[in-house]
C-alpha cells in the first residue's frame, strides 16, 4: 500500500494523450495542470483509504530508513517543466529528519573500507573555516550519513535550499559551512515536527521563536518559512558566537542552549572546547558537532561514496510578491491553473492556504512562469470567490481552532501519577497526551516530563490570575540568595520577562537551566539575577 502513491504518480505518465509532444509548451502546461489536479485528487482518495483501513494492512516494518526504500525519485523530467508530477510536498513528506539517533550513535562503532587516512586527508582538504576534527566519534557519524537512504534526495534538495541559505548566513557575516545544520536538523523538510514540537528546517520551539522575532498565529507560522527562520537560525548562531567564540561551542548550543553548554563548561572546570565539554554535555549534543561534521563531509563527498543525487524537477526561479490582501491558494490555483500543491511548497508558512494581508504585508512566492499572468489577472485573482473562501464563518473557525503554544504546560510525573489522573487535572483526554507526547501505551515513569496542550487546566489557573493582577509592573520578589523570582504571567516570553527584569534571556537560560526548547507556562516561577 505505502507504493500506491508512487505508482500513481509514475502510471499517470501513460494518461499524456498521444499529442502532448506535438504541443506548443503552454498547451503542454496546462495539460501537466490538469494532470496534477487528478493525480492529488487519487492521492487524497488513497490517503482517506489507508487511514480508514490502515488496522487491516501489513505493518509496516521498523527497521531503519524503510520509509526510504522507494526509488521514484530517479524518474527524470525535463528540466523546463516546472509543474512536476513529484513536487516537494510528495519528495518532502518521504524524507525522515530522525533517520540519525544522536544518542544511540554515542554507542556505536561502525566500521568502513576506507581508511582514516583517506577521511582526515579529505576534511583537512575543505580548507573549513570550523575545525573539522576526526576521532572515533566523527567516524561514526561519516560512515552513518555516507550510507543514508534519504542521502540522494538531501543532496537533491540541498541544489534548491542551499544558495538561498548561503546568502542569508553571508549577510549575517557567519560561515557559509553552517549550512549542513538545515541537513541534520531537518533534512531541509519546511514541514518537519519534532516529538519535542520544533517545527521548520531550523527547528525552532515556540518561545525561542517568539525571542527570535518568528510570527506565530492562526493563520501564519513563520517557523516553516525556509527564508524567515533561517534568518532567525543565522541571528541564533551569531548570538551564540559572540557568547562562546568558538563555532563547535555555538553549533552545539543551537542543540541544547546557550545554558546548557555554560554549564558542562562550568562541570568540566571551565575548559572552553567542545571536546573537552563533550562527557558533560547532554547524550544527544554530544553528537550534535560529529554530525554537523559528517553532514557537510557528505554534502562535498557524496560522488566518491557512490552517491547519485536523485533527479528532482523543483522551480528553477521563483518570484516574490508583496499581499496587502487577503488572498486564498485556491484564488491563485484556479484562477492561473497552478498546481494548490505547488503554491503550497513555495509557501509552506500559510497554515490554512490563505495569505491575511488585511492585517499587514506578506509575501507570496510563485514559480517566475506564472508571474506576467499573476500581475495581469490581480484583480480578478483577489475576486474569484472571495465570498466562498473568506466566508465569516470558515474565518471564525480558523481563528478559535489554532491553540496557542505559548499556554502549553510541562508536567513532571510525581509517584502515584497515572495518565488518567493527570489528564482529569488538566481537562484533557488520556489519548490528547498521548498524541502529544507520542506515547504507544499509557505506561509513564516517575519524573517524565509530559506536554500538556491549551490553557493548562485549573491547577494553574490560581498562579495565572495572580500572575495577571499586575499589568504593568513584572512580579519579582527580592530573595535573600542572590536573585530575585518572577511569577511567569500568560502571553510571557522570555525574551519579554528580560527585557522587563533588566536582565537577558542567556542569564534566564543559565540561572534556571533552560535552554531554547524550553517551555514557560502561567505560574511558572524563574530566577532572575539582582542587578549588582
Amino acid at each position: 500500500m505505502k507504493r500506491i502513491s508512487i505508482i500513481i504518480a509514475v502510471l499517470s505518465l501513460a494518461f499524456l494523450p498521444q499529442t502532448y509532444f506535438a504541443q506548443s509548451k503552454k498547451q503542454q502546461k496546462l495539460v501537466i495542470a490538469e494532470l496534477q489536479q487528478k493525480i492529488d485528487s487519487l492521492q487524497r482518495s488513497y490517503d482517506s483509504l489507508y487511514a480508514e483501513h490502515q488496522d487491516l494492512l501489513e505493518p509496516v516494518s521498523s527497521g531503519e530508513g524503510d520509509i526510504m526504500e522507494s526509488e521514484f525519485l530517479t524518474i527524470d523530467y525535463n528540466s523546463d517543466n516546472i509543474d512536476s508530477l513529484l513536487n516537494l510536498y510528495y519528495i518532502q513528506r518521504q524524507m525522515d529528519p530522525n533517520e540519525v539517533d544522536f544518542a544511540a550513535m554515542d554507542r556505536d562503532s561502525l566500521t568502513s573500507d576506507i581508511p582514516d587516512e583517506v577521511y582526515i586527508q579529505r576534511l583537512k582538504a575543505m580548507n573549513s573555516f570550523i575545525p573539522m576534527d576526526f576521532n572515533r566519534y566523527v567516524k561514526n557519524y561519516l560512515i552513518r550519513y555516507t550510507t543514508l537512504k534519504s542521502l540522494p534526495r538531501i543532496i537533491a534538495l540541498s541544489k534548491f535550499y542551499f544558495p538561498s541559505i548561503e546568502q542569508t548566513f553571508d549577510e549575517f557575516g557567519l560561515p557559509k559551512e553552517l549550512k549542513a545544520l538545515a541537513v541534520i536538523e531537518s533534512a531541509f523538510n519546511p514541514r518537519a515536527v519534532s516529538r519535542a514540537n520544533a517545527k521548520g528546517m531550523w527547528q525552532f520551539m515556540y518561545t525561542i521563536a517568539k525571542y527570535y522575532g518568528l510570527e506565530m498565529d492562526s493563520y501564519v507560522d513563520e517557523r516553516y518559512d525556509p527564508a524567515a527562520s533561517c534568518r532567525a537560525a543565522a541571528q541564533y548562531l551569531k548570538d551564540a558566537y559572540q557568547i562562546f567564540g568558538d563555532w563547535p561551542l555555538a553549533i552545539a548550543s543551537y542543540n541544547c542552549g546557550a545554558g546548557n553548554v555554560s554549564k558542562a563548561i562550568r562541570r568540566s572546570g571551565g575548559k572552553t572546547t567542545f571536546w573537552e565539554i563533550y562527557d558533560y554535555l547532554p547524550r544527544e549534543t554530544r553528537g550534535y558537532v560529529p554530525a554537523f561534521i559528517a553532514a557537510l563531509y557528505a554534502m562535498q563527498y557524496y560522488p566518491e561514496h557512490g552517491v547519485v543525487p536523485a533527479q528532482l524537477a523543483l522551480p528553477a526561479h521563483v518570484d516574490t510578491f508583496h499581499i496587502n490582501r487577503n488572498l486564498h491558494f485556491n484564488q491563485i490555483s484556479e484562477t492561473l491553473g497552478i498546481p494548490i500543491d505547488q503554491i503550497r511548497d513555495l509557501n509552506p508558512m500559510y497554515l490554512h492556504d490563505i495569505i491575511p494581508g488585511n492585517t499587514h504585508e506578506y509575501i507570496l512566492n510563485l514559480p517566475n512562469t506564472y508571474s506576467n499572468q499573476f500581475i495581469d489577472r490581480e484583480d480578478e485573482i483577489y475576486a474569484y470567490k472571495d465570498t466562498v473562501f473568506f466566508n465569516p464563518i470558515n474565518v471564525k473557525k480558523i481563528e478559535k481552532g489554532v491553540s496557542d503554544e505559548g499556554q502549553r504546560v510541562i508536567h513532571k510525573v510525581r509517584s502515584g501519577e497515572t495518565l488518567g489522573s493527570i489528564a482529569r487535572r488538566y481537562h484533557v483526554t488520556v489519548n490528547q497526551i498521548k498524541s502529544w507526547n507520542n506515547l504507544r501505551t499509557t505506561n509513564i515513569r516517575v519524573g517524565q516530563r509530559l506536554v500538556i496542550q491549551g490553557k493548562g487546566g485549573a491547577n494553574t489557573s490560581k498562579a495565572s490570575s495572580a500572575a495577571s493582577s499586575s499589568t504593568h509592573t513584572p512580579q519579582a520578589k527580592t530573595s535573600a540568595s542572590g536573585y530575585s523570582t518572577y511569577t511567569v504571567r500568560k502571553g510571557d516570553t522570555l525574551y519579554e520577562i528580560a527585557r522587563k527584569t533588566g536582565t537577558t534571556v542567556n542569564e534566564l537560560y543559565e540561572l534556571n537551566s533552560l535552554n531554547k526548547y524550553s517551555k514557560i507556562y502561567p505560574g511558572m516561577v524563574i530566577r532572575i539575577k539582582q542587578a549588582k
